[in-house]
């Protein structure tokens, strides 16, 4: 038996969309995600009749970050090698590394790539579609890394400098507030907001738009942009830098009490209680 695809690939043209199709789950990240959707964006970098990548998503959210469901299970289930502690840290970097390549794709890749955010794209989903060369959100939609607050340290962070600033990537990275639509595009994290409804007709037109452009033109810009963001926010070390943090965070003793409360009442009940202070993220209540 196989499980039903991660990832969907359309043609439109010379616009290629590769679509997120785990909509009951919301989308969340699993390693069957990670591995098509690095196969996806690495078939699309080589096919000559490719010239931009249209990120999107089906269901009601884009995605709501890493399936915690498997992800804190497979933490509680580490076990220590003999002689050795229960957590290898470059063990670690290893394993998170791999998600994090596979988003950086979007951002290394020769090609545009534009995303179209629907619903919530919060925690892991802001380390995959930060990697974007443009967003493009629903007026509903909503960002945020909650697991600042407990098990969590964004996997690339220059992201978040380069497209809010230093100061502003600090206020909502030290408190992981939740980030509505409109907020987003007036402080930089994305492009622009349009209604619901017309937000796969808006990112694709968008993205016939660049189509017209010769394919070599639109690489030489983008690998020209992307030096300077090379050159000033170090997107390398920043990645390996975000993972090996990524890693310690998750096994603090907050980070391990976290797990462990998820074994206790589940993974929505530990969320529900670290986010329940802060009034976010599905709370109706607003602080």
């Amino acid at each position: 038996m196989t499980s039903s695809p991660a990832i969907r690939v359309v043609d439109d043209g010379a616009v290629r969309s590769v679509v997120l199709c785990r909509a009951a789950e919301y989308n969340t990240i699993t390693p069957q995600l990670r591995d098509e959707l690095g196969d996806a964006l690495d078939a699309a970098d080589v096919d000559r009749s490719v010239k931009v990548v249209l990120l999107r998503a089906e269901g009601p959210a884009f995605c709501a970050g890493f399936g915690l469901d498997w992800s804190t299970l497979a933490q509680a289930g580490e076990e220590s090698p003999p002689g050795r502690p229960v957590w290898d840290s470059m063990a670690d970097v290893r394993m998170i590394g791999r998600y994090a390549e596979t988003f950086a794709k979007l951002h290394k890749l020769s090609k545009p790539t534009i995303a179209a955010v629907q619903g919530w794209c919060v925690a892991g989903g802001t380390d995959l579609v930060l990697n974007a060369d443009l967003i493009i959100a629903g007026e509903t939609a909503r960002f945020g890394y909650p697991p600042a607050r407990v098990w969590g340290v964004p996997e690339a962070p220059w992201n978040w400098v380069a497209r809010l600033g230093l100061e502003r990537a600090k206020r909502y990275l030290l408190t992981g507030d939740e980030i509505p639509a409109d907020e987003a595009a007036r402080l930089g994290l994305i492009l622009e907001t349009v209604a619901d409804d017309a937000l796969a007709s808006h990112t694709m037109a968008l993205a016939q738009r660049m189509a017209r452009l010769p394919l070599n033109q639109l690489q030489m810009l983008k690998l020209t942009l992307n030096e300077v963001a090379r050159t000033m926010y170090d997107p390398d070390g920043s990645r390996l830098f975000g993972c090996l943090f990524d890693g310690v965070a998750r096994h603090t003793q907050e980070g391990l009490d976290f797990v462990a409360r998820a074994g206790e009442a589940g993974w929505r009940q530990a969320v529900r209680e670290r986010d329940e202070p802060f009034g976010d993220y599905g709370s109706r209540r607003r602080l």
